[in-house]
């Protein structure tokens, strides 16, 4: 089972409503956001006095430890990144984040003739675990696969016949890494189990081994009095269901219905997750039809449900996607897939997610099932039989995140694309700005529109999406006044259209930022990376720009910053030199006087 196999995770649709929802009700813009398009110069200006908290952990680079899909070691995880990019990051950023594994159970259980075999596949998923776990991070372990002779049918995606024999598996294997290893893992039930290329069974099905799994975990910790966090249902999207569904029935996903399911049967969620594939980064920003975002509305069936409102709620996997599996922004134009990612993780924190990780962390092909889909951070090259493979720009963009320092200023620049983090490190500032334009900016806004409307006007602006009209009419060469629909409407047009128009300019042209930094009461040293369009794979991270910059009450300069484009700036506080110490006087030697 490959996660590269996916299809598109806004696919679902079997309606009119979900096609409208799935595909384009995929971001919420917020009102008055519009104001900031007009501008063709920014500003942000920052004092090293002012306040900081803590850097939220949504800003960590976590990511999918997957890749490739097929290895000629039967031993090595199949769906684990090849040694060498598992090293290269841990070299160059570490593992003191999230990492998700994913853990194949009907993998494992293919060499249970040959114990040898097996132990030696099991030591490298555990090595992997232990790195992580020693370097104070956390292992997020999605269990997925039924052991062979378990399932209802040869199938390692069919759901558990026998439920008791699936949860003493599961009970070993969380006693072997939790109570006795003691690594700090979060298991999450199942990979996408609401699509059929990941789970052959129903609903109720996923609950019975979700169930199952929470038993296994209740009675180790009863025995044990260690904490094993479990959760899921780490789904496609957060409002989708095992039938489809759209936002416009938020109260019929699968991640409510989970909620209620363990409030019925006393069941534990420690976090809930899903996943978020798109090239929006507003995606959980968008409004639902209850007139609250995504975490609100979970956080209020949590609520509701007796569990904590403050339960922590993870996309646990997410990338830069347009309905492809092959995609020029994830390769050969792979600086916009950078340019989106500290885009999206601003929106993340905004909505109010508490944490994320990327997928993943190299490409899958090469494999059995003949699948392809570069989604990794790394690439390789398939036709040598040793390992040739190197990072694309996108990796740059972590080892970005990974000089950030620990505490966070509050403060944003005020414009729809360009957005920046600025932190406070022991010796100076680090500070991430980022340019990135959402291609389909235009069917977001309708999207963000759409749930204002009564049933009728709805209507009358879905027979324009659905109809050749809306690319002309978003283009100009159709009147909206023209149209025959309400004055609600033709706002709503000419509203996007404007959006429309924005989004086409600075996808262009470059922005001026004036930079602003008050009270250096030192000396500094500037360096400024870069990731744009000059380099998309094998990028070196190294300054493209050093100066010296000395104390000042006002410091100042104006930054070029190109469309889909993320520089990262770091002044670094210079040594003082040290005092020069004065000549002692000689003098003469009381023998010497006369």
């Amino acid at each position: 089972m490959f996660k590269s196999k996916i299809q598109n995770p806004k696919r679902i649709a079997c309606n009119l409503w979900s096609i409208i929802f799935s595909l384009f009700a995929i971001c919420n813009l917020s009102p008055g956001i519009y104001n900031a398009f007009a501008q063709d110069e920014l500003q942000l200006t920052l004092d090293v006095n002012s306040e900081t908290v803590p850097l939220p952990k949504i800003y960590e680079p976590n990511i999918d430890l997957s890749g490739r899909g097929f290895h000629r070691d039967s031993t090595w995880p199949q769906t684990l990144a090849a040694e060498e990019a598992l090293e290269n990051w841990q070299k160059e950023i570490g593992f003191s984040g999230f990492y998700r594994l994913q853990y194949n159970l009907w993998e494992i259980s293919q060499f249970e003739k040959n114990k040898k075999l097996q132990n030696k596949l099991l030591d490298n998923y555990e090595n992997i675990i232990k790195k992580v776990s020693d370097s104070g991070g956390t292992v997020i372990l999605n269990i997925f696969g039924t052991p062979a002779g378990m399932g209802k049918v040869l199938d390692n995606k069919s759901p558990p016949k026998e439920l008791k024999a699936f949860k003493e598996y599961v009970k070993a294997l969380m006693r072997d890494l939790s109570c006795n290893k003691k690594y700090n893992i979060w298991y999450e039930v199942w990979n996408t189990p609401n699509l059929e290329e990941f789970f052959l069974g129903r609903k109720q099905e996923y609950f019975n081994l979700y169930r199952s799994v929470a038993q296994a975990r209740d009675e180790l910790e009863e025995e044990t009095k260690i904490h094993i966090p479990l959760g899921g249902p780490s789904v496609s999207w957060w409002f989708q269901n095992f039938e489809a569904n759209s936002i416009a029935s938020p109260e019929e996903s699968l991640v409510y219905e989970l909620i209620k399911y363990c409030y019925r049967y006393h069941l534990p969620l420690d976090f809930i997750s899903w996943h978020g594939y798109s090239s929006c980064p507003k995606a959980e920003n968008q409004k639902t039809i209850y007139n609250k975002n995504v975490v609100m509305l979970i956080r209020n069936w949590l609520t509701y449900f007796k569990f904590d409102k403050n339960t922590p709620l993870i996309v646990s996997e997410w990338n830069w996607d347009s309905n492809s599996n092959i995609s020029a922004e994830r390769q050969e134009k792979a600086f916009i897939g950078a340019s989106y990612i500290p885009s999206r993780l601003d929106n993340m924190y905004s909505s109010g997610i508490d944490n994320q990780v990327y997928f993943c962390l190299e490409d899958f092909h090469d494999n059995k099932e003949g699948v392809k889909r570069n989604v990794g951070i790394f690439f390789f090259d398939a036709e040598h039989k040793e390992y040739k493979g190197a990072p694309k720009s996108i990796y740059n963009v972590f080892r970005m995140l990974k000089a950030l320092g620990n505490t966070m200023y509050q403060l944003k620049v005020e414009d729809e694309f360009v957005g920046a983090i600025a932190t406070k490190t022991e010796d100076g500032l680090a500070v991430l700005i980022y340019n990135y334009i959402d291609p389909e900016t235009a069917m977001n806004c309708l999207t963000r529109e759409i749930g204002d409307l009564n049933s009728g006007q709805r209507k009358l602006l879905l027979r324009i999406i659905n109809s050749k009209k809306l690319s002309a009419v978003l283009e100009g060469e159709i009147e909206i006044s023209a149209l025959r629909v309400p004055a609600k409407v033709q706002a709503i047009l000419k509203n996007c259209r404007q959006m429309n128009d924005s989004a086409k300019k600075f996808a262009a042209i470059e922005r001026k930022l004036k930079f602003t930094v008050k009270n250096l009461k030192e000396n500094y040293l500037l360096e400024r990376y870069a990731v744009d369009s000059s380099c998309n794979s094998n990028c070196e991270f190294a300054p493209v720009e050093k100066k010296d910059i000395g104390a000042a009450e006002l410091y100042e300069e104006t930054l070029a910053i190109k469309p889909y484009s993320v520089q990262l700036l770091i002044l670094k506080m210079k040594p003082k030199e040290p005092e020069a110490v004065p000549a002692a006087e000689s003098k003469e030697p009381e023998s010497q006087k006369k």
